[in-house]
C-alpha cells in the first residue's frame, strides 16, 4: 500500500529535461543535425602515460588513436581533428581508470537524499582514507532494493592532483572535457546532463546556450502545435461539464439540506434510545424498596437503608441475618450479597446486628414478567 503521507519532492530541472527527451524523438534527425552543432562523443581514457581515444556515436564505438601526454600529442590531436571533421563537433569525456579513481557502495538514510553530497564530505574520512580537501568525488544514487529508511549510492572519488595533472595535460593538447566520470561506473551518454561530474565546477566547459535555446524552441514549437490539437476537443468538452455541474451543484444543495435533516433526526433518536437504556438499566427505587420490603420476613427489622451507585447497603437486626445472604440473592434485583462488618449480638434483645451491601442489578425481561 502507498504512502500516503511521503513527501513528494520535485525537481524543475529533471522535470524539464524529461519532457524535452520525451520529445525528442519528434524533431526529425536532419534538424537535429542542424541545429547541433556537436555530434558523438570522444572518450579519453588514460594509460600510464598516453591518453587513448574512443569515438562513440549512435551506440557504436571505434577507437581513435592513443595519444602521448607531451607536444606530440598535441601534435597527433591536430591532425586527428583535420583528417575528420566529426570530431571537432563531438563531445570531449574523460574516463578515468581503476588506477586514477576508486567507487565504494553506501548505504545512507533515506532522510539524507536531498543533501547526499553534504552528507558525505562531512564524513569522508569516515568513508575512505582521504579527506574532502584531499580529492574530487561525486555521489550517485543505485538503483534496486535497500533496506526500509535507507538508500544505495556509490562514492566515486579520485585525489586532486591526479586528476589536476591529467585536465592539464588535456587543456595543453587542446582538449576540453565536458564531465570526468569512472569507468566502472561510466554515465549515460544519452543522458549527459544527468549523471555525475567529478570535475570541480571551476574547470568544467561553459556550454553554448544558443544552440540549446533553439533546439528547445523547435521542440517547443512542436509541442505547441499538439497542444492546440488536442485542447481544443477538450475545451468543447470543458464547456459541456460546466453546464452539467452546474446543474449538479443545484441539485447536491438540496441532497445535504435532506441529509443534514436525517443526521438530526438520527441524533435524536440515538440520544432517546441511550436515555431508555439508562432508565432500564436500574431498577426505579419504588420497585427496589418494595421487593425488600417483601423479602424481609417479620421477624427481621432494619435500621438504616442507603442506595448510591447501584448498591444497596442495609442495617437492622434479625435472629439468622446469615440467611438474609440466599434470601437477598434470591430476588432478580439483587446480586452479590455479602456482609460488610462482623455479624455482633444485641445482648438485650438476643438478635443478631447485621450490616449487608448488595448490588442492585435490573431483571431480565422474563423475571420482569413475573
Amino acid at each position: 500500500m502507498p504512502n500516503l503521507n511521503s513527501t513528494i519532492n520535485l525537481d524543475v530541472k529533471k522535470l524539464f529535461r524529461w519532457w524535452l527527451r520525451e520529445l525528442d524523438f519528434l524533431v526529425p534527425e536532419k534538424i537535429k543535425q542542424l541545429v547541433s552543432e556537436q555530434q558523438g562523443f570522444i572518450i579519453v581514457r588514460p594509460e600510464n602515460d598516453r591518453l587513448a581515444l574512443t569515438y562513440v556515436a549512435n551506440g557504436d564505438s571505434a577507437p581513435l588513436a592513443t595519444l602521448e601526454r607531451d607536444a606530440s600529442g598535441t601534435a597527433q590531436y591536430e591532425a586527428l581533428l583535420a583528417k575528420d571533421e566529426r570530431l571537432g563537433k563531438a563531445k570531449l569525456i574523460l574516463r578515468l581508470t581503476g588506477q586514477e579513481a576508486i567507487q565504494k557502495e553506501l548505504a545512507l538514510p533515506s532522510a539524507v537524499r536531498e543533501n547526499l553530497a553534504q552528507v558525505v564530505a562531512y564524513e569522508l574520512d569516515r568513508y575512505t582514507p582521504f579527506k574532502a580537501d584531499q580529492v574530487y568525488f561525486a555521489v550517485k544514487s543505485l538503483e534496486g532494493e535497500h533496506e526500509p529508511g535507507q538508500i544505495r549510492v556509490a562514492l566515486v572519488l579520485t585525489p586532486k592532483e591526479t586528476l589536476n595533472a591529467l585536465y592539464d595535460d588535456l587543456k595543453a593538447i587542446g582538449m576540453s572535457p565536458l564531465f570526468v566520470d569512472y569507468e566502472a561506473t561510466p554515465n549515460d551518454l544519452n543522458r549527459p546532463y544527468e549523471g555525475y561530474n567529478l570535475l570541480p565546477e571551476g574547470l568544467r566547459e561553459k556550454s553554448a546556450n544558443a544552440p540549446r535555446l533553439v533546439y528547445s524552441a523547435l521542440i517547443a514549437g512542436v509541442f505547441l502545435l499538439l497542444s492546440t490539437v488536442l485542447v481544443l476537443p477538450v475545451w468543447l468538452e470543458y464547456r459541456t461539464v460546466n453546464a452539467l455541474q452546474r446543474k449538479i451543484d443545484a441539485i447536491e444543495k438540496e441532497a445535504k439540506g435532506v441529509k443534514a435533516l436525517q443526521l438530526e433526526i438520527d441524533a435524536m433518536i440515538d440520544e432517546t434510545r441511550r436515555l431508555i437504556a439508562e432508565k432500564n438499566a436500574a431498577p426505579t427505587v419504588v420497585e427496589m424498596l418494595n421487593s425488600l420490603s417483601t423479602l424481609i420476613k417479620d421477624d427481621t427489622w432494619l435500621s438504616y437503608v442507603q442506595y448510591a451507585n447501584g448498591n444497596l447497603q442495609i442495617q437492622g437486626e434479625s435472629p439468622a441475618s446469615s440467611a438474609l445472604l440466599g434470601v437477598l440473592e434470591a430476588s432478580p434485583l439483587f446480586v452479590n450479597a455479602r456482609f460488610v462488618s462482623p455479624v455482633t449480638q444485641d445482648k438485650i434483645s438476643g438478635q443478631e446486628r447485621f450490616q449487608i451491601t448488595v448490588d442492585v442489578t435490573a431483571p431480565k425481561q422474563g423475571d420482569a414478567n413475573d
